[in-house]
């Protein structure tokens, strides 16, 4: 029921959890511990999906996040399915559903197949050379085709139904890796009272240790030693243990991003979990222990299912229980090819051959292999393998001289590889520390160091498991150390094992074949061979990066893992030139694939844009209210009544404030609370003009610039009290201006005793404008004098309006009078409903945002971000006078110094008047000085500015606009032209105020 390639015992599986899967239809089992791979292994099944490019059958290479092959779809319901996902990974579980990939119409059979039959046509490069010609055939041919056939899995198309979280997270140490050293540094850490997390992205801690079978330490067997340490951190209380949780980035100041995958590997999740969850640790010191990857070798046809790394195969039989076969040849540089034909014809397997690819086989091992009465052949390549959907012999021919002698066919259905070990740098490298080469070892190695971290174990070049144990546990405590903690008790370790030389291969195997019909695999995942290269290296390039960009090798989500070093060994033989001279690539994260959801945490649906309403949205939707976008927030649009579109509703709007008096929800304007004894002086270095002489109880309107020089927010600005602000932002720009504030406070002028604090929500503002506003307003403030004399224009009481604590400001953005009523948000809707009702025998209308921008625009009033681009200083937009001429320093002082920030061509603020006053223009619509101009324009155009704000004046009767001109005032009175597809459009540049341009209207 279970495979008729199980052992009998053995491995870390529980036998008695048998688990029912699926995999392209058809049923299968398994037991609690495998994973889908190991399953299939189990079951005889080698074929799992097909390449990237040619489409050949894959089968398994690895047995972990290296695997660049078998990719699978794994789908819970319609919802529920995910791509791309390694069968090496994808932990067992009753009712699983899996599927291959990239196959048509079966994996059996794939129609794709023939592009293999067209390979030799196909060469690295082929892309950029083929679809160059004809000329824009790119846009319109070879792209859609290109698109429709690229990729490996089928994206979901359903939204997401699971739950993404994200955790954020402090310790003293973190160890990234439990294998020995990780385990080993974890121990050392915390014996020291530092906090710890130890995480690794199986489901078992271990690593290595978890296929260990004859391995003593301390007396122990290895597995039972890792039992014992695992209980030790657990019952520590300072140790987090964190299994299925893959270190995927490494971010500035040891940051580190951790993806936990809580329930994938349970068959029904508790919905109350949620799928994965998102750590974002802040550790003081890190530890990296990542261990090392086996290193394929390159040679013909070693892509075929059954092919795979030496530690794979005795991975799977020895931890899963699995046999990858009955008959296995064995090739290798390195002794761990023969510790796993060993462990492997204990296991049941037969195995054929040991072709050694080095000239001298001598040692322990060869020694063990030879009692065991294996075929030991020194100086011995592979030159080939045969079948089709599993590999069935491989081709074993002598190495003589460099030259290569005839081969001989060995009959197999499992050939297991080993060129060495390449340490896990990934890591390391995205900390940007420096990588170092080690001819000897042939690997790069952590050099340099940029972050508080240090390697330890076999990712750093540290080889056999005393040695590793030990540099794990030194790494730990010096960790601790650093970290400002004693060390810990001095520990030896009584290690008893077999220890692996450290020998290797690199590069392309010798094989004496036609290299046009002989494929040796570089790179799996995206069907790179060595030909590929060596061509790239013929095409000119030199630096490993290059290469990678035309061939595509290490690219995706190999990231070099299996196929770097390869790689560097083949350009180095083919340039004749060091590995070192030609570069390394750039390893990138994530490290393994990683989930969007796991990005995007809560913020999706609803959440993904978070919507922000005021507290009179309610009574504004209950009146028809159409909303519109501004920022993070739902602000009114406009109040249509029945049969009104947008610009009738506006007109109506536009007309009752001019007339009698209208109410605007303004409470998304940023609100900062400015507190302290340099209040004032704070005020004056961040804004243009003068603060210190203003007086409590008066307003003043501010400009903010950048650095630049630009403008980058204003807003009006009451002094409450000689230490005491209330400072208006716009309300994209209030997070911005508040970061700005405390960037310079903090970095520029810590010696200023002020306090910032962000009042937006704090306050529902309710505008009342209109010549009747104060008439309206009068009767319901208990002790606020708003008569002209007592409360002039630019002025801010506090006092109370019905019992209710107020601060309002005599300021206007229409040109009228007006008053702005700030209450606590609470109160919000019961005061404006007050006001409301106060103001209906006087005609009241609310009004929206639309209004609002028509009736700015009449008088002829900025609005940062539509008038201004971040290019505009203070005068480009007539607020010269804002700027204080007399001050010693303010922010932007010094850029707008410079003679360019003056020059007479600058783009300028004026109005426009169309000839036809019915015509609107369109916002953005540029502007020329002749009419003759068309659109759109064969030549390039000279342009004098473009339009910033166009609308429909019901006050006026015409169309008005405003426009950033080069030199504009200078043009006042002159005639310009808007070119449009329906022909050119005469304007005349007048002043920017169109209503009551003297403001006799704020007082009225």
């Amino acid at each position: 029921m279970t495979g008729s390639f199980r052992t009998a015992s053995g491995g870390r599986i529980d036998r008695a959890k048998p688990l029912a899967f699926r995999f392209d239809g058809t049923t299968y089992y398994g037991f609690q511990g495998d994973t889908l791979a190991s399953a299939l292994i189990a079951n005889g099944v080698h074929l799992m999906g097909r390449s990237f490019k040619y489409h050949r059958p894959r089968g398994v290479v690895s047995a972990g996040s290296d695997e660049p092959n078998a990719l699978v779809d794994v789908r819970r319901d319609d919802a529920r399915t995910t791509p791309n996902l390694r069968a090496t990974q994808v932990e067992l579980y009753e009712g699983l559903v899996a599927t291959s990939q990239n196959r048509w119409p079966s994996l059996g059979f794939d129609a794709g197949a023939m592009n293999d039959l067209f390979s030799p046509f196909l060469p690295a490069g082929f892309y950029y050379k083929t679809f160059m010609w004809p000329a824009g055939a790119w846009k319109r041919f070879y792209e859609p085709k290109i698109r429709a056939m690229a990729g490996l899995g089928v994206a979901p198309t359903l939204p997401d139904p699971d739950r993404y979280t994200q955790h954020y997270a402090h310790c003293d140490v973190l160890v990234i890796g439990a294998g020995p050293a990780g385990i080993a540094a974890a121990l050392a850490a915390s014996a020291t009272g530092a906090r710890v997390m130890l995480v690794d992205e199986q489901a078992e801690f271990g690593g290595s240790l978890l296929a260990e079978t004859g391995a003593t330490i301390d007396g122990k067997p290895a597995q039972q030693w890792l039992a014992d340490a695992l209980e030790t951190l657990a019952a520590s209380g300072n140790v987090t243990l964190l299994t299925r949780t893959t270190a995927f980035g490494y971010f500035p100041h040891n940051m580190i991003a951790l993806a936990e995958r809580v329930t994938e590997h349970l068959a029904s999740p508790n919905p109350n979990l949620p799928r994965e969850r998102l750590w974002q640790v802040r550790a003081t010191e890190v530890v990296i222990a990542a261990g090392a990857l086996e290193r394929p070798l390159v040679f013909p046809e070693n892509d075929r299912p059954g092919v795979m790394l030496a530690e794979a195969g005795r991975t799977y039989l020895t931890r899963y229980g699995a046999k990858p076969g009955t008959r296995a040849t064995v090739f290798t540089a390195c002794d761990s090819g023969y510790r796993a034909a060993l462990e492997l014809a204990a296991g049941g397997v037969e195995v054929a051959a040991i072709a050694d690819l080095r000239p001298q086989v001598h040692g322990d091992w060869a020694a063990k292999a030879l009692d065991a009465g294996i075929d030991v052949r020194p100086s011995t390549v592979v030159t080939g393998t045969l079948g089709r959907r599993r590999v069935s012999g491989a081709h074993l021919a002598k190495l003589k001289a460099g030259a290569v002698g005839p081969a001989e066919t060995v009959a197999c259905d499992l050939v297991l590889m080993s060129g060495g070990f390449t340490p896990s740098v990934h890591m390391f490298s995205q900390s940007r520390g420096k990588l170092v080469y080690d001819p000897a070892l042939q690997v790069y190695l952590p050099g340099t160091s940029v972050e508080r971290e240090r390697s330890a174990g076999a990712c750093r070049g540290v080889y056999g498991l005393k040695a590793v144990i030990e540099d794990g546990y030194a790494r730990g405590e010096s960790a601790a150390k650093d970290a400002g903690f004693g060390a810990a008790s001095p520990r030896a370790f009584a290690v008893e094992a077999a220890e692996l030389g450290t020998d290797g291969f690199i590069g392309a195997v010798p094989h004496g074949r036609n290299p046009a019909f002989a494929k040796a695999f570089v790179d799996w995942q995206n069907d790179v061979t060595s030909k590929d290269i060596a061509l790239a290296t013929r095409e000119g390039f030199r630096s490993i990066e290059h290469v990678k960009r035309y061939t595509t090798t290490g690219m995706a989500t190999d990231q070099g893992k299996s196929s770097n070093m390869n790689a560097l060994g083949i350009v180095s033989e083919q340039l004749g030139v060091g590995v070192p001279q030609i570069g390394l690539t750039t390893f990138r994260p994530p490290f393994t694939p990683t989930t969007f959801g796991i990005f995007a945490g809560a913020a999706r649906g609803d959440l993904f844009d978070p919507i922000r309403t005021t507290p009179i949205h309610d009574w504004a939707a209950e009146r028809g209210a159409a909303f519109e976008d501004v920022s993070l927030w739902k602000r009114a649009h406009y109040f249509p009544k029945t049969g009104e579109d947008m610009h009738a509703a506006v007109a109506r709007e536009c007309k009752a404030v001019r007339s009698g008096a209208g109410i605007f929800d303004a409470s998304t304007l940023g609100k900062i609370e400015i507190v302290g004894p340099d209040a004032a002086e704070f005020m004056n270095r961040m804004y243009t003009n003068a603060w210190t002489k203003l007086e409590p109880g008066r307003l003043r309107y501010g400009v903010m610039l950048r650095e630049d020089g630009f403008v980058m927010d204003d807003g009006v600005v009451g002094r409450l009290s000689h230490d005491r602000f209330h400072v208006t932002t716009t309300t994209g720009g209030a997070p911005r201006v508040l970061a700005h504030m405390e960037d310079y406070l903090q970095t520029e002028w810590p010696d200023l005793d002020v306090w910032l604090t962000s009042t937006t929500e704090q306050w529902a503002v309710i505008a009342v404008q209109g010549p009747k506003s104060r008439e309206i307003l009068q009767p319901l403030m208990d002790d606020i004098d708003l008569s002209r004399a007592a409360f002039p224009h630019m002025s801010v009481r506090e006092g109370h309006i019905r019992g209710v604590p107020t601060r309002v400001f005599s300021v206007s953005f229409t040109g009228e009078l007006g008053f702005e009523v700030n209450v606590p948000a609470e109160h919000g809707r019961a005061i404006w409903e007050a006001i409301f009702k106060a103001g209906e025998p006087h005609g009241i209308m609310p009004y929206g945002t639309e209004t609002m921008h028509v009736l700015r625009a009449e008088k002829g009033y900025i609005i940062v971000g539509q008038e201004t681009d971040g290019t505009a200083v203070p005068d480009d937009v007539n607020l010269g006078w804002a700027v204080g001429k007399a001050k010693r320093d303010f922010v932007g002082k010094r850029s707008l110094e410079r003679a360019a920030m003056s020059a007479p061509d600058r783009k300028q603020l004026v109005g426009l008047l169309t000839t036809d006053p019915k015509i609107v223009l369109e916002e953005g619509a540029q502007i020329v000085a002749e009419p003759g101009v068309k659109v759109p324009s064969p030549t390039p155009v000279p342009m004098l500015g473009f339009v910033t704000s166009s609308y429909a004046s019901a006050t006026l009767e015409r169309s008005i606009a405003l426009a950033m001109i080069k030199g504009g005032r200078a043009r006042i009175g002159t005639k310009l032209h808007v070119p449009m597809p329906g022909g050119s459009i005469e304007v005349t540049v007048v002043e920017p105020s169109f209503y009551d341009p003297k403001g006799e209207r704020f007082d009225a």
